[in-house]
């Protein structure tokens, strides 16, 4: 017992950008409560950007640079602000705004933090459940402070996974419901919750077994894929190889089953 205290015991780091999200979670939850009254303008194609979206990133910025005054920070809305180290803060203010912004209480925040092109810390924040899940580079994964592990299931009929299907003119959604097509019969069931970061952080948790999704962007899933990883998982990209980061595509799932799931997506 004493060793699973002293293995959630979180870093300052961590700690530091926990602190920051529960900041930015307080107004962001006001907001989620009085919809009717928010100002939304239209940032593309299904693609929306709301007040929210933009103070949230606001208080993370202030919050975190405050904190880490040599790190760099990448952000959804603000875009890139160098550093004077080799870290740097990827920030998703409000990961599933589309959710947010229809009344569904299914989006979080999402931090990681990369060193070197090496994502080493990763928390995501969901402050409607308020559960926080993160992972620290060889120190294993948590949500709050219970040890996440990824599921043990072994056969693809007892399988389920989550992706997203893009919308509007935003990627190939095409090739996406042709491997769903194929999937659909040999798999238990597909879910598409609408974020990124949660549904990398359920494979996490062992609440689903597999994530594929293709185009996202790195603040959707860094921290997401460390967490994965430190929960016992595998991620690599739709070809089995480790350009995630590079190239948005991403297919994360338990140990067993990874095989299975890259016939499919491949």
């Amino acid at each position: 017992m004493a060793q699973h205290s002293r293995t959630s015991r979180r870093s300052p780091l961590v700690t530091v950008i926990i602190k920051a999200m529960e900041k930015a979670a307080r107004p962001m939850l006001r907001d989620f409560g009085e919809l009717e009254n928010l100002q939304v303008s239209r940032k593309g194609p299904a693609d929306f950007v709301s007040v929210a979206d933009t103070r949230s990133e606001k208080i993370l910025k202030e919050e975190l640079l405050l904190a880490r005054p040599t790190f760099g920070f990448l952000g959804e809305e603000s875009g890139e602000t160098k550093g004077t180290s080799e870290s740097r803060f990827v920030v998703d203010p409000i990961d599933g705004t589309t959710n947010f912004l229809h009344g569904i209480p299914q989006f979080c925040i999402s931090i990681a933090v990369e060193t070197n092109g090496e994502i080493v810390a990763g928390v995501i924040h969901d402050p409607v459940k308020q559960e926080t899940f993160w992972a620290e580079k060889g120190e294993g994964a948590f949500m709050n402070d219970k040890r996440l592990r990824v599921s043990g299931r072994m056969y693809l009929n007892e399988a389920l996974l989550t992706t997203g299907i893009p919308c509007g003119e935003r990627g190939n959604a095409k090739r996406v419901l042709k491997v769903l097509d194929a999937m659909y019969p040999q798999i238990a069931g597909i879910r598409r919750m609408g974020s990124a970061a949660l549904d990398l952080a359920y494979v996490a948790a062992g609440r689903c077994d597999a994530y594929w999704e293709e185009d996202v962007k790195i603040w959707d899933i860094a921290a997401g894929i460390l967490i994965v990883k430190e929960a016992g998982g595998v991620v690599t990209d739709s070809q089995g190889g480790n350009t995630v980061l590079q190239t948005g595509s991403v297919l994360a799932t338990n140990f067993n089953l990874h095989g299975e799931f890259l016939k499919f997506v491949k």
